[in-house]
């Protein structure tokens, strides 16, 4: 017998979670309610913030998640001289890898987005963001922004899941960390290699949040960069290129804000 329901969630409390069953006419006079199953995807085994875009990244238990990304999550971007009115005007790893190397965190890691953010540089100083001999250390004419949506160069939610990342080292024959990638989510998920991809156009439920999946993240030279040794290695994008037709990992957007933390399931919606 065919029967299909609608599992409709209503949330108080962050961890306080009800379902409601809708159920719709079968036949005529007949009604037959049944549950839409959610089916387990994964799990989170690590999450990053970069509260300054292309610097080093801050490895978190659990944050807040908004339309606007996780909290405090690229805020800050260095901008390169004479670049104000290009479609892209960051200084980044492809121009500065050693940009890697500094060391952004929150004064007040508990509200990042209204902390001073301070920045260690590899020679051991620590500055304000702002401070103009930040910007002096990074290149002539560098200046420093704010945006409190987040300096994103496509959408506010990057995810990459361990299988991509087993996957994409044994077509470039070397182990891979996934700092080269910069996602905010590392999800351990159920199935083969590359199992994002199959999740674009789906919506995921990850803890309190509720993410959708928009489109594969199309890949620059940053991954070619060891965040650790600043070597290039050029192979690894051809790799990309070539069986991935470029892509790797997935972009994603907010559908509804809340909290992350490391261990969550992560669930595909019906």
């Amino acid at each position: 017998m065919s029967a299909y329901g609608i599992l409709t969630w209503s949330r108080g409390a962050a961890t306080d979670r009800s379902a409601t069953l809708d159920t719709r006419c079968i036949g005529k006079g007949a009604f037959e309610p049944m549950e839409a199953v959610m089916a387990v995807a994964g799990h989170v085994v690590a999450l990053w913030r970069y509260p300054v875009k292309s610097m080093a990244g801050e490895e978190l238990d659990g944050a807040e998640v908004s339309w606007h990304g996780l909290a405090g999550d690229r805020r800050w971007a260095f901008i390169r001289d004479g670049q104000e009115r290009s479609g892209f005007p960051w200084l980044t790893l492809r121009e500065r890898p050693e940009l890697a190397h500094y060391r952004p965190r929150f004064a007040d890691p508990d509200r990042p987005n209204a902390s001073l953010t301070l920045v260690r540089t590899p020679s051991g100083r620590e500055l304000d963001v702002a401070d103009p001999e930040l910007a002096a250390e990074l290149g002539p004419g560098v200046r420093v922004i704010k945006q409190n949506r987040g300096v994103f160069d496509t959408m506010p939610l990057s995810l990459l899941t361990t299988q991509t990342l087993a996957g994409l080292g044994r077509l470039a024959g070397t182990d891979l960390a996934p700092g080269r990638f910069r996602p905010n989510l590392l999800v351990e998920a159920c199935g083969g290699c590359f199992p994002e991809d199959a999740w674009v156009g789906r919506v995921l439920r990850i803890g309190a949040l509720r993410m959708r999946v928009d489109l594969r993240d199309r890949r620059c030279v940053v991954p070619t960069i060891d965040p650790v040794t600043l070597r290039r290695d050029p192979a690894i994008l051809r790799v990309i290129a070539r069986e991935r037709n470029a892509r790797l990992g997935v972009y994603g957007s907010t559908v509804e804000p809340g909290q992350v933390t490391a261990g969550d399931p992560v669930e595909l919606e019906p």
